[in-house]
């Protein structure tokens, strides 16, 4: 056993290496085109010379030349081959293959108009491929046939046996042919809009050559020439559906997409350059002067339509005219931004090209919140498991509950970016390594591992390579929560050949490579394809069933979700909105959205307050692990038995304490445990701002700073800068005459501090009669009388709302549309693990409005967050594999 052990370590030892190196729809109107997951559009306007545009706006645009272009006339809206022509892209096609090879899926759509029914060979229409007898996908015409030939691991690699359609088909007449094959490999073809043959084609596409050119009307080699029309050329990393492909035919039935279509490309591109590069740069630059509460010169431009009303001057923006906007003469003349650095020659340019693009506003205000420079917002990282997802992991898959060793030999999830998922922040070092390995061997030590086994092979043998590499790739499959390639079934395989060697048993080859696999980065995080062209595409159904199951349960897919993922079934939009009200029904769901409600208020923090004991003598930690619990019991309530809206947080009449916090809280204890309490005639409770588990945040002085902080950045989004250097932060104490409130007011009155204090502090007005841990009083120990009145301004607005009592402040949050988005953009950020940014922001708008349509609960915001792109798309890096 100790050879066998020091193999697993050997093994253990390059898979922790690999673990530290990981760190390093729209949808479609009637009469437009589908463009979700479009990655190649070819639409042949009338041309010159021999360069056909790639139209599909999608990372960079893999352009096709003319070889021989004697053989090419062009025509309105179309191409005619004449004779033995060669379109092809001058650089392999590594951006559409690897779209489609990570997909494992495609469609490849043409409108065309053969020459005549004799073309043989099959005649390429197209193909990727390197000459007649090794490709990847070629669609073709095989006399009046349509021919597919489509290259997976269980095919031939020239695609064989191909897939035709019925005679007849191919024809010199105008026609539209799409070919579609998904993930589970059910291959179709369509002819005018029908379907015309179908057939099962197994195995994946992870075999396909990244050096293949794209070549259209003949082979890489030009030994396969096809003639006619070419109207049209599009390619999807996807199956298009039945509908989708009728929409298509319906819309292009002259051959090409219409004007709306190409508008809707071209509006696309408007809308990112606006949202990622122009919506910072006025955030930056002039909202200090020309937001909705400042409005220097009557001008506000952090809405779109107060900055097209324009102000005193006059409007400032001309659609399609740098020249034309005052804006653009502002910022050349070097006026705008006044005292600030003036913009860099790229950010005029930008500006420049959007104004003279159209001045496309696509979002209704410039948030701050989004444009606050955080960099980490736009970067891709790799998801490490939270101990709490490591512990759930575990447990699901293999049935142990690891929860008090995970705690005690992990260190610590460390907050960033106000959560403790913060992917960037879930470092791995020698300690987790260490970590892991002694968790891994506690785990087998306490399962079945024969009884486990068996759900995955039935065999008892250690040498049997062909039945070991199933049975380690099926047990691998439901471990790493997706399919095994052919190295790492090798690699775990390699330990079962050690152990017979060496005389084990196949109960010590299984619990080693078990051992191993828990030590696996494929465990440990959540690995996705992660790099690519900067594109977006579509999730793979396994990355997908991983991100709705993280995200909903915190926790692996179950059987279910995997088979789904495994039929190729959960990337249809029906199929996964059907799983998502499935696994909302489940515990884990609730237990979840508690994990995000501690780790958005920090209530951890609680089990480690230690308030000065002279001046709160009744203090017990006992008593902020109540708070906790009151809070958590609190949101449950409301999100899940009430099925409220989320808003109704902050002003619900209702909480939940043990006999101290009842008595802490001035009400009279109902029974032991944690018991409901009605407060709707309790004017001082109701609402997450009047629990303990909130106001200790303000300390042993119920600071108006850090409360007022907290209204401001976690609740309304607010963007406030630090302190200057040197400012002295320490809280100033009350005293005889001198409140929390009137320090406040002094520092507002200061005008070197004015700026900021003013803009935060009052929110807090309204909590002044709680102390710093949550007891309510009227006056407080230095006889000083305390206030509840106060005023709130919420970012974007013009004007301050006044409020006279807690009530009314926790009235004013609730009904508040900034405090209901806020709610969106925090369960987004931590559902998906990363800070928000430009990028994100339209999709967020989306998602909220869907939500509130849904009634605002947490079910309808948790749906609409993972049915939207955020979710249902990778976004990746722009560098290549």
């Amino acid at each position: 056993m100790t050879t066998m052990r020091s193999t697993l370590n050997t093994v253990v030892v390059l898979l922790c290496l690999a673990l530290l190196s990981v760190e390093s729809r729209l949808q479609a109107a009637e009469g437009s085109r589908v463009t979700r997951d479009l990655q190649v559009l070819y639409t042949f306007e009338a041309g010159q010379g021999n360069l056909i545009q790639d139209r599909s706006e999608v990372g960079e645009p893999l352009n096709l030349n003319i070889k021989n272009p004697s053989e090419i006339k062009w025509q309105n809206g179309a191409v005619t081959v004449k004779g033995s022509a060669r379109i092809q892209s001058t650089e392999p096609a590594s951006k559409l293959i690897k779209a489609l090879r990570r997909a494992n899926a495609c469609t490849m759509e043409v409108w065309l108009k053969p020459a005549h029914d004799r073309q043989k060979g099959p005649a390429r229409i197209v193909s990727l491929s390197r000459d007649p007898n090794l490709r990847n996908v070629t669609l073709g015409q095989e006399g009046r046939r349509y021919d597919v030939r489509l290259r997976t691991t269980s095919t031939s690699g020239n695609g064989m046996p191909s897939m035709t359609s019925p005679d007849r088909l191919a024809q010199p007449r105008l026609t539209h042919v799409v070919y579609t094959r998904d993930p589970a490999g059910r291959a179709l073809l369509y002819v005018n809009g029908k379907l015309q043959a179908e057939k099962r084609i197994r195995g994946n596409l992870s075999n396909w050559d990244q050096s293949f050119s794209l070549t259209l009307a003949n082979e890489a080699t030009g030994d396969r020439p096809w003639q006619g029309d070419l109207f049209l050329v599009a390619v999807y990393s996807r199956a298009l559906t039945k509908a989708e492909v009728e929409q298509n035919y319906r819309a292009g039935e002259k051959g090409k997409p219409s004007e709306q279509d190409l508008l809707a490309l071209a509006q696309a591109k408007q809308r990112k350059l606006f949202e990622t590069k122009v919506a910072p740069l006025l955030a930056q630059n002039c909202l200090e002067c020309h937001d909705a509460a400042s409005r220097k010169g009557g001008l506000d431009l952090s809405h779109k339509a107060t900055a097209f009303a324009g102000g005193e001057s006059g409007k400032i923006i001309v659609p399609g005219s740098a020249e034309k906007s005052l804006l653009w003469e502002q910022i050349v003349s070097g006026d705008m931004p006044p005292g600030n650095t003036p913009l860099k020659p790229a950010e005029k340019a930008l500006l420049k090209e959007w104004l003279n693009g159209g001045a496309h506003w696509s979002v209704n205000m410039i948030d701050p919140a989004i444009y606050n420079g955080n960099s980490s917002a736009q970067e891709i990282w790799v998801q490490r498991l939270t101990i709490p997802e490591y512990i759930e992991t575990v447990k699901s898959t293999v049935g142990v509950d690891i929860s008090q060793e995970a705690y005690e030999l992990l260190p610590p999830d460390l907050r960033a970016d106000g959560f403790s998922n913060t992917a960037y922040n879930l470092n791995v070092d020698l300690k987790h390594v260490q970590a892991y390995s002694r968790l891994a061997e506690l785990i087998v030590q306490r399962m079945d591992v024969l009884k486990f086994a068996r759900r995955f092979s039935s065999s008892r043998s250690l040498n049997t390579d062909a039945t070991m590499r199933k049975f380690v790739g099926a047990m691998g499959q439901w471990l790493f929560r997706g399919p095994l390639d052919e190295r790492e079934i090798t690699n775990f395989s390699g330990i079962a050949t050690t152990v017979a060697s060496a005389g084990g048993t196949y109960e010590q080859g299984v619990s080693l490579i078990v051992e191993a696999m828990l030590q696996s980065p494929r465990f440990i995080y959540r690995i996705e394809s992660q790099r690519g062209d900067g594109a977006a595409f579509t999730a793979g159904n396994f990355e997908l069933a991983s991100r709705l199951s993280y995200i909903i349960w915190g926790g692996p897919p179950d059987e279910e979700l995997l088979k789904a993922a495994q039929a190729g079934k959960l990337t249809d939009e029906e199929v996964c909105r059907k799983q998502v009200a499935r696994m909302l029904k489940d515990p884990r769901a609730v237990e979840r959205s508690a994990q995000f409600v501690s780790d958005w208020l920090n209530l951890d923090r609680l089990a480690n307050m230690r308030p000065n004991e002279s001046r709160f003598p009744e203090w017990d930690p006992q008593l902020g692990l109540d708070m906790r619990a009151e809070t958590l019991a609190f949101f449950k309530e409301i999100a899940w038995r009430e099925n409220r809206p989320l808003s109704d947080l902050f002003n619900a009449q209702v909480t939940f304490a043990t006999p101290q916090l009842a008595r802490h809280y001035g009400l009279t204890p109902q029974g032991e445990g944690l018991q409901r309490y009605d407060l709707s005639k309790v004017p001082a409770r109701g609402g997450l701002l009047t629990q303990g588990s909130i106001l200790t945040m303000g300390g042993d002085d119920a600071s108006m700073v850090t409360r007022g902080l907290f209204v401001l950045k976690d609740l309304l989004r607010g963007v406030i800068g630090a302190p200057p250097p040197g400012v002295d932060t320490t809280p100033v104490p009350s005293r005889p005459g001198q409140s929390q409130r009137m320090i406040a007011e002094k520092r507002m009155a200061n005008e070197a501090c004015a700026g900021c204090h003013t803009r935060f502090e009052p929110l807090a007005f309204g909590l002044e009669k709680y102390d710093g841990i949550g007891a309510f009083h009227e006056i407080d120990e230095y006889k000083n009388r305390l206030r509840s009145d106060g005023e709130i301004l919420v970012p974007g607005t013009a004007k301050p709302v006044a409020f006279s009592t807690p009530a009314e402040l926790m009235d004013l949050l609730a009904e508040s549309e900034r405090v209901r988005e806020t709610i969106t953009w925090k369960l987004t950020q931590f559902s998906l693990g990363r800070p928000l940014g430009p990028a994100d922001a339209s999709t967020v708008q989306k998602i909220h409005e869907a939500s509130q349509q849904g009634g605002g609960t947490y079910p309808s915001l948790l749906t609409a967050i993972v049915m939207s792109d955020l979710v249902q798309k990778v976004r990746t890096e722009g560098q290549s594999d």
